[in-house]
């Protein structure tokens, strides 16, 4: 289990603006980066390496809208 005390939760800036579909990223404990859905916050939390996370992005962002 991934021990949440101290997560900042923010919005990714890829969520829909009308509160449905939305990300919440927290990068700012070490050595993780936990993602969860806004809408299910106390279900389930993903955890990644940041090496990981920067790998996923990445790959985001190179693909066309």
């Amino acid at each position: 289990m991934v021990d949440l005390t101290g997560a900042r939760w923010r919005t990714s800036t890829r969520s829909s603006s009308n509160g449905g579909d939305c990300v919440e990223v927290a990068d700012n404990l070490p050595g993780r980066v936990l993602v969860r859905d806004s809408k299910h916050r106390d279900e389930a939390t993903l955890a990644f390496t940041p090496a990981a996370w920067r790998s996923f992005v990445r790959e985001v962002a190179a693909r066309p809208s």
